[in-house]
């Protein structure tokens, strides 16, 4: 079989500036954490992971809380920020989350429910954090855990009859158990594209000031004292960029060293590593297109249903429409598994309406192509080779790196049941947008279609599915860099059969293994 597409002079630059880019991010990455003593230990049933800094004296422990859908390695940059500055960090994952082996039982939505699970593992981790560095602690949460962290630090020196929990640190805060005297000693940071939570954070400020009138960046009180409140508005980040932006680092450890009298010789190290996190995921994105020529051609021609705009509007409108107006009067919540249940109906009923409408606009187009000889030991090579690169290049930097992406046992079976869905969305989404004749911009305006879709059921039914507002933005970056996936994988193997078993398995990685595990 003739190849249509070789190994380019183009893809041998970008091969080059693909290895470039990944060995050095790796490379910064590693150093960061060099000077470190990096442990993993269990509290109780909680997996941590401590970090020291190797040749000196314990300094106070910092515990770090991960937010919603979170996990410990979403807040490295925290820990080895704090770490490299003399303190001990202890980072771990809440029930339902990462590597914690135990699902979140509780309502999400009520205090007496999920919150209480959560704030009782805070405690226990404080507890066993304290005995690691100097007897002095901090806590610090983001979103979800910084209003776990203010009702832990109250708790703990509720119980202690003393301020245990020296300082308070809250990143994109929205807490109501926020008053005017606790949590002592708070410092609250939010990204500067937070709106909402920027009015949240001016109030909690001014509460400390007898309601008076205070700007971002003053503060109240003297947390040497362990008085002070203070609010940062790190700008232009959101709420993820805010755990990797310089001054939500920075302000973290000042005020820390203000908490517990630590004076400086030399400057506080802050960690880059999320502009490093970016080019080792554009370095592995760019070398997706020079490893797939090396792909076996599947096909002497190009093979999919090649539908012109005439027909392919079909396919794109019916179940964009039909599923989430199905899906609301079907009962979604079947599964340990928040919104990643509905998302996989979604995927699922939106894949069979869209391969029906293939199937009635095949049988009325009577000028419909012969079929196509598909060497299969080539197709079944190319698919064994996506799979495997996308456990090298996808699951392990982002387990490594980002978050908690390696299921263990409890989530297996979950990442089987999401394939279920995945599969027939992506099958029938490949084929519809693929083949000789297929509408430009076909593709892209199949998964614009999908990402609606899912718009419109939030909108019939916000109170079940307002978590997926949150996740849609993460959704739509997944089907633009694994759109660019498909692209390489069809021009050099020719059949869609490839791209869209390898997205169907990326997809239903990441719901069955990201989102938290509730107790049934």
């Amino acid at each position: 079989m003739a190849r249509r597409f070789g190994f380019s002079a183009l893809d041998g630059v970008l091969a080059l500036l693909a290895a470039a880019a990944i060995a050095f991010a790796l490379w910064r990455l590693d150093a960061a954490t060099r000077p470190l003593v990096v442990e993993r230990v269990t509290v109780g049933h909680v997996p941590a992971s401590v970090y020291r800094p190797a040749n000196e004296a314990a300094g106070p422990a910092v515990v770090i809380a991960h937010g919603f859908a979170g996990s410990r390695q979403l807040m490295q940059a925290f820990a080895v920020t704090l770490a490299r500055n003399g303190y001990v960090a202890i980072a771990f994952d809440y029930a339902g989350h990462g590597r914690n082996p135990r699902p979140l039982a509780g309502s999400i939505v009520e205090e007496d429910g999920a919150t209480r699970t959560l704030v009782a593992e805070t405690r226990a981790v404080a507890d066993a954090a304290r005995a690691l560095g100097d007897g002095r602690l901090a806590l610090l949460g983001h979103s979800m855990a910084s209003d776990i962290v203010v009702r832990a630090a109250r708790a703990l020196n509720e119980d202690a009859g003393a301020p245990v929990v020296a300082a308070t640190i809250a990143v994109s805060m929205f807490s109501p158990a926020v008053t005017a005297d606790e949590p002592e000693n708070l410092l609250v940071v939010v990204g500067g594209l937070e709106a909402g939570l920027r009015e949240e954070a001016l109030r909690v400020l001014a509460l400390a000031a007898d309601g008076a009138r205070v700007a971002e960046g003053t503060t109240v009180g003297d947390p040497a004292a362990g008085t002070g409140r203070r609010v940062v508005f790190a700008e232009g980040v959101e709420h993820v960029g805010v755990l990797y932006a310089r001054e939500t680092l920075a302000e973290t450890v000042a005020w820390l060293d203000a908490t517990f009298g630590i004076a400086r010789t030399e400057p506080i190290f802050v960690d880059r590593r999320g502009p490093l996190i970016l080019l080792l995921l554009a370095g592995i994105v760019v070398s997706a297109r020079p490893l797939s020529r090396l792909l076996p051609r599947v096909a002497p021609a190009p093979i999919g249903a090649g539908l012109p705009w005439r027909r392919l509007w079909i396919a794109l409108l019916v179940p964009a429409i039909a599923t989430p107006l199905v899906l609301r009067l079907v009962p979604t919540q079947v599964l340990p598994v928040l919104v990643a249940d509905y998302l996989a109906a979604h995927f699922l009923l939106y894949g069979l309406i869209a391969a029906a409408c293939l199937v009635v606009i095949r049988r009325r187009d009577r000028s419909a192509a012969r079929a196509i000889p598909v060497d299969r030991r080539r197709l079944a090579l190319a698919l064994a080779a996506t799979i495997a690169f996308f456990f090298v290049a996808i699951v392990w930097p982002l387990d490594t790196f980002v978050t908690s992406f390696v299921p263990g046992r409890e989530r297996i079976w979950l990442v089987a049941l999401m394939l279920v869905g995945t599969l027939p969305f992506f099958l029938a989404d490949e084929w519809a947008t693929r083949g000789p004749g297929a509408a430009r911009l076909g593709y892209p305006a199949a998964k614009l279609a999908f990402v609606l879709s899912l718009a419109l059921a939030v909108a019939l039914d916000f109170e079940r599915l307002f978590f997926l507002v949150i996740i849609v933005p993460v959704i739509a970056a997944f089907l633009l860099v694994y759109g660019l996936f498909s692209r390489f994988l069809y021009g050099a193997t020719g059949h869609p059969l490839v791209a869209g078993v390898a997205n169907a398995v990326a997809f239903a990685w990441a719901l069955g293994v990201t989102f938290p595990l509730l107790a049934s």
